[in-house]
C-alpha cells in the first residue's frame, strides 16, 4: 500500500534564509540540498568510511552512547517482541566509535543486524560538531540531535516540538500523517512504548487489513518524500511519521524546539491527567466536561473572560512563570491527596 502524496518541496532556500521562513511554517515541507555543503555531509558522500572518519575526532566527551540493535530477522524494525510483552531489541552502554566500527564491519552484509544510536545530544555527546555543520533555523535554544545506524523502521510516532530534520549520510524514506489521523494508525499504549512516545502498531512494510482495518483510511492522508544527503524536513508539532533508514550507513541531525515559553508544562501532563480524572466518568459526566474544555481551554475567547475585571481573570487570563509556578504547586498539592 503507497501512499499518493507528496510533502510540499521549496526549493532555493539557502541555509542562511532559513531563519527567515521556518519560523511561519505550519504544514510539512521538504527543503532539497538545505544543508549539502555540511562537511559530514560531504565526508559520507565519499563513503561511509570517510563519514566515520568525519565523526571520531569530535568524539571526545568519553560518555558512552546508548545503542539499539535488533537482530536482522527484525529487519531494521524497531518494535514491540511478537506478544507485546517486551520488545525485539536490546539496549547497550558503549562507545561511540564502537558503533561506528561495527557499522563499517557489517556495512556490505545484507543481513547485519540492526544498530541505531538515537537521539543523541550533539554539544554533550559530540562537542565542536554542530559549530563545523551550522545552520541557523530562526528559533531559540533549538535542541539539536544525532541519530546514526544502518537500515532501520521506526514506527509511526509523534513528537510535540516542532523538528528540522536533515539528513546527513545515507537515504531516509519519511511518510507522515496529519495529527487528525490518530484514530486511524492503530497506537498502541502511551506508557509501555518502544522508546517513549506511543506508535502505530502497523507494520508499514506489511499492514494486515483485518488486525488493522482503518490503516487504509490513514494511507488517504498520507505524504512521504525520499531524502538524500543534505535534504531536511519540516515535521510540524504532533505530526505521525514513520521514519526509515534505506542504506547501510545513516546519519541524520535535527532540531527540536517548542514556540512556548520552557516553564509550561508538557501537554502529554494533561492528557494523562484527563485520563486519570475524565475519561471513565458517565457519559453526560463527559459530555458536560467536554463543554468545560471547550469553553477554558479550546475555544476560550472574549466569551471566557470578557464579562470578569481585568483584575480579577486569575487562571482566566495570560499565564507567565509566576502563575504557572503558583498552578503547578496547587496541582501537586491536589494530586498528593
Amino acid at each position: 500500500m503507497q501512499p499518493t502524496g507528496h510533502i510540499e518541496e521549496v526549493h532555493g532556500i539557502a541555509p542562511g534564509q532559513l531563519a527567515a521562513r521556518l519560523p511561519g511554517w505550519t504544514t510539512p515541507k521538504v527543503i532539497r540540498g538545505l544543508v549539502s555543503g555540511w562537511p559530514l555531509v560531504s565526508a559520507a558522500r565519499e563513503s561511509a568510511a570517510h563519514g566515520v572518519a568525519y565523526l571520531k575526532p569530535f568524539d571526545r566527551s568519553g560518555m558512552p552512547v546508548t545503542a539499539t540493535t535488533a537482530p536482522p530477522q527484525a529487519r531494521g524494525r524497531v518494535f514491540y517482541n511478537e506478544d507485546m510483552t517486551g520488545f525485539n531489541f536490546r539496549r547497550e552502554q558503549v562507545p561511540l566509535k564502537v558503533v561506528l566500527d561495527t557499522l563499517l564491519k557489517y556495512h556490505d552484509n545484507p543481513d547485519a543486524p540492526s544498530i541505531y544510536v538515537a537521539s543523541t545530544t550533539l554539544d554533550s555527546f559530540l562537542p565542536g560538531l554542530s559549530a563545523d555543520n551550522a545552520l541557523d533555523i530562526g528559533v531559540a535554544d533549538p535542541l539539536a540531535s544525532i541519530w546514526i545506524g544502518n537500515r532501520s523502521r521506526i514506527a509511526a510516532h509523534q513528537d510535540v516540538p516542532d523538528n528540522l530534520a536533515c539528513v546527513a549520510a545515507g537515504r531516509r524514506r519519511v511518510t507522515l500523517f496529519p495529527p487528525d489521523q490518530v484514530g486511524n494508525l492503530h497506537v498502541g499504549p502511551l506508557d509501555f512504548t518502544p522508546a517513549g512516545q506511543a506508535v502505530s502498531l502497523v507494520d508499514f512494510a506489511a499492514p494486515d487489513p483485518v488486525r488493522f482495518p482503518r490503516f487504509a483510511e490513514a494511507m488517504q492522508y498520507a505524504q512521504v518524500a525520499e531524502l538524500g544527503p543534505g535534504d531536511a524536513v519540516y515535521i510540524p508539532s504532533l505530526w505521525w511519521h514513520h521514519m526509515e533508514g534505506l542504506d547501510a550507513f545513516n546519519v541524520l541531525v535535527n532540531y527540536w524546539w517548542r514556540p512556548v515559553p520552557a516553564w509550561r508544562d508538557a501537554p502529554m501532563n494533561a492528557l494523562m491527567l484527563s485520563i486519570l480524572a475524565v475519561r471513565d466518568l458517565p457519559a453526560a459526566q463527559r459530555e458536560a466536561w467536554h463543554a468545560m474544555f471547550r469553553h477554558y481551554v479550546f475555544e476560550a475567547d472574549e466569551r471566557t473572560t470578557g464579562h470578569v475585571p481585568e483584575h480579577a481573570h486569575g487562571l482566566l487570563g495570560p499565564l507567565d512563570e509566576t502563575m504557572a509556578a503558583q498552578l503547578r504547586a496547587t496541582l501537586r498539592k491536589r494530586l498528593e491527596r
